[in-house]
């Protein structure tokens, strides 16, 4: 009598091949019906799935470089964050120096004590007393070589004013956090910060006075001081930021130039004025 523990091989042999012939059914159609749902045909799948990442990574490389965005480019790519990283380490340096010299921003600062001294140092470098001490010097001058000094020096504070206001109406750089707005006379584009009007304006004066005016030496030193005090108070009182105070004395050495090309004569002013006439 055959054991319990038997099998019929033929019994077990037919039910795995039904078992093994339904599951590759089922296999089957769960497959189809997938694609089907992919809207693509088997044979793509199979092309798909038999692409490696290799090939992949090698299709992608090969048509960025068909597309013209090699290597090279890729580094090309970096400059402009270096770049840029270099301008905030020093946009956030001059921040510093400009709030560490800020010493008589307040009344309670460090030296507030000299606040209206420094005060009175950025009345000098104004542009509304030295518009209206050259106009007054203008009129009151008796020799025509003094008349076409003063008018050109007229002229080239016009030009500061005008360029300076071109300027920050483009930049837009607000002024320091710690400054305080009791400025003397402001305009508009006063509640702007680069460049320094004073700078330029000082510097300009200064070259200005140097070269058209009969000084001795301790007269010019003493206005070459003048122009690095009236630089100096800018960031003193904390009007303006270091870089601000330094393009303001680069863009005024530059304006006296520019004076220098477009000087007015008395005879160019008087064919100016017969001509309008």
């Amino acid at each position: 009598m055959p054991s319990p523990k038997t099998k019929n091989p033929g019994r077990s042999g037919g039910s795995q091949a039904v078992g093994s012939s339904s599951d590759r059914f089922e296999f089957a159609s769960l497959n189809k019906s997938l694609l089907q749902r992919q809207g693509s045909d088997p044979a793509t799948a199979r092309l798909r799935a038999s692409e490696s990442p290799t090939r992949r990574r090698g299709s992608s490389s090969s048509t960025g470089s068909a597309s013209g965005q090699g290597p090279e480019e890729d580094g090309i790519r970096l400059n402009p964050s270096f770049i840029r990283v270099a301008l905030s380490s020093l946009l956030a340096i001059d921040l510093w120096m400009s709030k560490r010299l800020g010493v008589c921003a307040c009344e309670d600062s460090s030296w507030g004590s000299v606040r209206p001294l420094m005060k009175l140092i950025e009345i000098s470098g104004h542009g509304i007393p030295w518009l209206a001490g050259t106009a007054y010097c203008m009129y009151k001058s008796d020799s025509p070589a003094g008349q076409e000094v003063m008018l050109n020096l007229f002229m080239g504070l016009l030009l500061d004013l005008v360029l300076v206001g071109i300027v920050k109406a483009l930049v837009r750089r607000r002024r320091p956090s710690h400054n305080r707005m009791d400025m003397f006379a402001t305009f508009s584009v006063d509640r702007y910060s680069f460049p320094s009007g004073h700078a330029t304006r000082a510097a300009m004066c200064g070259r200005f006075l140097s070269a058209h005016l009969v000084l001795a030496a301790p007269l010019r030193v003493l206005v070459q001081l003048w122009v690095g005090t009236v630089g100096l108070s800018r960031v003193m009182l904390g009007r303006h930021n270091v870089t601000d105070v330094a393009f303001g004395f680069w863009m005024g050495y530059c304006q006296y130039n520019l004076i220098e090309m477009l000087w007015i004569s008395p005879q160019t002013l008087q064919g100016l004025l017969g001509y309008v006439v």
